[in-house]
């Protein structure tokens, strides 16, 4: 318990003294993990409205491959990445391992099957007389999208909010693609890793109560959006 307080404390110095190493871990950790979501968001919401409402060969293949990539293990990522990125590998040239980019990539690899298998499963559930009644009631496909979508808000806030739950807290993947570069590629998880490993507890569990913090506050608002749009229908 002493040791939980002595974090915590230090965790409240080490904000109020505004130590510039740690503004720059935290921005960092919300820079990767923000344009993750982001890109995740971008690809998986639209991929998986057409896993959710379009029939096509193979599809039923694409949404168990889907279902198994949320659970996907991060240090695989993370293996995946690297190779892509070796110096011998395809985007070798571009010199893009041990850098922000390539943690961004581990970990929109991690975020994307969450997002797009729990869209899928949104939209899978939208009534097919639902969707014959709006395009009956002269619906262009861009008005039956947004129709739809806004359906399946709720659904969505909730794919994001867990895709970005495991972006916030991944750390074998930014740990191998990022090398815990100090400077460079160093945010909050890998740190609290390295400062465990050197027996500084007491800094580690500061950093875990800022880490936690961030997470609370981005989940806090993108729940209260959510729960917001509920109460407004």
């Amino acid at each position: 318990m002493d040791l939980l307080i002595e974090g915590l404390k230090k965790a409240i110095e080490l904000i109020l003294a505004g130590d510039p190493i740690i503004a720059e871990i935290t921005l960092r950790t919300l820079k990767v993990s923000l344009t993750a979501i982001i890109i995740s968001m971008i690809v998986g919401i639209p991929a998986g409205m057409v896993l959710g409402l379009v029939q096509f060969p193979g599809r039923r293949l694409i949404l168990a491959l889907v279902n198994i990539g949320m659970g996907l293990p991060p240090v695989v990522a993370g293996l995946w990445i690297t190779l892509l990125l070796w110096r011998s590998g395809p985007l070798g040239e571009y010199s893009l391992l041990y850098s922000e980019t390539a943690i961004v990539l581990a970990q929109t690899l991690v975020s994307l099957p969450i997002i797009t298998a729990l869209t899928a499963t949104a939209f899978q559930q939208i009534s097919e007389k639902m969707i014959l009644q709006v395009k009956a009631l002269g619906a262009t496909r861009l008005q039956l999208v947004w129709i739809l979508m806004k359906e399946c808000k709720l659904a969505i806030l909730a794919a994001i909010i867990a895709g970005f739950g495991r972006v916030i807290a991944e750390v074998g993947a930014a740990m191998m693609v990022g090398g815990n570069i100090s400077g460079q590629t160093r945010i909050l998880t890998t740190s609290i890793v390295m400062e465990v490993s050197k027996g500084n507890f007491d800094i580690a569990l500061a950093l875990s109560f800022i880490l936690m913090t961030l997470a609370f506050l981005i989940t806090f608002c993108l729940t209260y959006l959510q729960q917001r749009k509920r109460s407004n229908e």
